[in-house]
């Protein structure tokens, strides 16, 4: 999602935090030693190449960005590279808080756990000014004047849940809260929204003195109309207002030399951009952080097609990519995934699965069908039958070719974690057909295989079709999918016959995956809303909001509640892990066996491919961050 406890005790009872960040004090802090002998040597320079996936274009360098603007790209393939966030989750191959990462140690909670003081690190800005206390409160004032504006606000939760912020020292703050949160959830899913702002964008035109804009240095919420003021002079020179929906980004051009956006953080400073998607970095002198660039400049290569981008792999034009789906060997006769293709000897494959959950949402507000489909997936056995029938091993083992993990609940069995439960490690609706069947005629339906199933007994008694299905109501479904997510087609084909077996019909519809995702959106009350299952290909990514509590997508009247799912116990059990002691257990068994979606196999985020002069690049972050800082060539 996007978006710690008695006193004294550093990080409160971190609970699951203390756990994830239990891994972080493995020594990562400096480049690889100078290898003798027959090893191969570590390389000081030298640029190094990413294959951005197709339609991957990052187009806005601003962290405070609107709902329009927030992508993977742009916060991933530019911002993160320029302008750290407080907190950096993704230590090894787990979604653990980097304490060696962060601008600040971990949070301490305190007060019953509605006090939150937070501690900075000693990190520099480029032009030689601290990582300071100013420049937090310099992003917490911007969200309390225009949070609006802010892609991951939610009406109640962050900032809406900050009383005060005081000032302690130069590197000091202390957060008081409007009641008491779970450390872990507070953590993960509101302070890791935080990225401080440097003073010197503190202004409202070109050349005018840092922090003269009035923002940065301010009383918390005490200056929302200055910082409404530098907001818009930022967004501008971002080119975000200048930018509308599906058209090129003005400004994105003159990001490089922008003497505003030159001052960074992060490991390293951007030389230029463009609208194809070629971005080129150089390594930041003055970088303060443990990990220093190794390489001398990091370029980001875009590419129309996947097919094209194998290309690039082949010809050796980039030097980490991904091994596209129609290029992956069929799967070993046991199950297993293959190895790599063998036209790319000279790199080794690394499967990546990312902190995300893969789901289809059902939307129980749909007037499809003559406003039948809304009922009929209001009903728990239709729900039940359908998960029944999706046979994730089975796809998992042909269509995905052995990269995919499967799905049994809202939070991800991979990569490794600490928040899923024992019971939600077991599926609790393993592929059987015959028990689907069952389901459906035991509740009023006659089944015809290969056909469509009818309501034959309706009304809301035991053994019949439920409230509001009439006589003659049939089990057909449009699902939109999109089309330019590799492997979406090819599993909801095999999941089609499936569901076919129980007289189910899917009618397929391709679409774009933005057109998907635009689609998938809640129904607004009164109007007529006949979408009745989207599938844009990629699920939901816990990032930056890393703790999988939930309310964001399942809570009722969430705006990424896609499909309106809402249920009094769910709720309840929700709040539970924003306000208590952080077990999400409870809440995670209840969904898994409720099924707000049809949960989904996934697959591998990326089959990455790094050259075998490469090191560093694995393993990879599993929010899917690229830390180029960590890599180098080997000779």
């Amino acid at each position: 999602m996007r978006r710690q406890s008695a006193a004294g005790k550093v990080g409160g009872a971190l609970g699951a935090v203390a756990l994830l960040v239990a891994a972080c004090s493995s020594p990562t802090t400096s480049a690889p030693p100078v290898s003798s002998g027959s090893s191969p040597t570590h390389s000081i320079g030298g640029s190094a190449s990413w294959a951005e996936p197709p339609g991957s274009v990052p187009t806005d360098i601003f962290p405070f960005m609107s709902l329009t603007d927030d992508s993977a790209a742009n916060v991933l393939q530019l911002q993160d590279l320029l302008y750290r966030p407080l907190y950096w989750f993704g230590q090894g191959a787990t979604p653990a808080l980097n304490r060696s990462l962060s601008l600040a140690r971990p949070p301490v909670f305190s007060n019953g756990d509605q006090t939150v003081t937070i501690t900075l690190n000693h990190y520099r800005w480029s032009d030689g000014e601290p990582v300071d206390a100013t420049d937090v409160m310099f992003w917490m004032n911007m969200m309390h004047a225009d949070k609006a504006n802010w892609a991951e606000y939610a009406p109640g939760a962050f900032p809406d849940n900050i009383k005060t912020i005081t000032v302690d020292s130069a590197d000091q703050l202390t957060f008081q809260l409007t009641g008491a949160y779970n450390p872990d959830w507070f953590t993960g899913n509101e302070l890791s929204q935080i990225t401080p702002l440097p003073v010197a964008w503190d202004i409202t035109q070109a050349g005018a003195a840092p922090g003269s804009g009035g923002c940065s240095a301010a009383a918390y919420g005490s200056a929302d109309g200055a910082c409404n003021a530098v907001y818009s002079f930022l967004s501008g020179q971002a080119g975000e207002s200048a930018a509308g929906a599906g058209t090129a980004n003005p400004a994105l051009s003159g990001y490089g030399a922008s003497r505003l956006w030159r001052v960074v953080d992060g490991p390293w400073q951007l030389v230029s951009i463009d609208g194809s998607g070629h971005v080129a970095f150089k390594a930041n002198p003055k970088y303060s952080g443990p990990v220093k660039p190794s390489v001398s400049s990091f370029v980001e290569v875009p590419f129309a097609t996947s097919a094209d981008e194998f290309t690039g792999l082949v010809d050796r034009t980039v030097d980490v990519g991904y091994l596209p789906q129609s290029e992956v060997p069929a799967a070993k006769k046991g199950g297993g995934p293959s190895g790599n293709n063998s036209r790319l000897a000279d790199f080794r494959l690394s499967p990546l699965y990312r902190w995300s959950l893969q789901y289809i949402p059902y939307n129980f507000s749909s007037t499809g069908d003559g406003a039948m489909t809304g009922k009929i997936f209001s009903q728990l056995y239709v729900r039940q039958a359908l998960q029944l029938l999706v046979d994730q091993p089975g796809i998992i083992k042909t269509v995905l070719k052995g990269y995919g993990v499967p799905t049994y609940g809202p939070v991800p069995l991979e990569p490794a974690n600490p928040f899923v439960s024992k019971a939600a490690k077991d599926n609790p609706y393993p592929y059987d057909p015959a028990r689907a069947i069952r389901l459906l005629t035991s509740n009023g339906w006659k089944v015809a295989p290969g056909q469509v199933s009818h309501c034959v007994n309706p009304g809301t008694g035991a053994g019949q079709c439920g409230t509001g299905i009439a006589l003659g109501a049939s089990l057909n479904f449009t699902l939109q999918y999109a089309s330019d997510v590799p492997w979406t087609a090819a599993v909801l084909t095999a999941e089609k016959a499936s569901w076919a077996r129980a007289g189910i019909e899917v009618d397929l519809t391709p679409a774009a995956g933005t057109t998907v995702s635009s689609n998938a959106t809640p129904c607004a009350g009164g109007l007529s809303c006949s979408w009745e299952l989207e599938d844009w290909g990629t699920g939901w990514s816990f990032a930056p909001e890393t703790y999988p509590s939930g309310e964001a997508l399942f809570g009722t009247g969430s705006g990424s509640n896609a499909g309106s799912y809402s249920d009094f116990i769910a709720n309840e059990l929700m709040a539970q892990t924003e306000h208590g002691a952080g077990d999400l257990s409870g809440y995670q068994n209840y969904l898994a066996k409720q099924l707000p979606v049809v949960f989904e196999p996934s697959p591998a985020s990326s089959l990455t491919e790094v050259s075998s002069t490469l090191r560093g690049v694995t393993p990879q972050n599993v929010l899917g961050a690229l830390t180029p800082e960590t890599w180098y060539f080997v000779h």
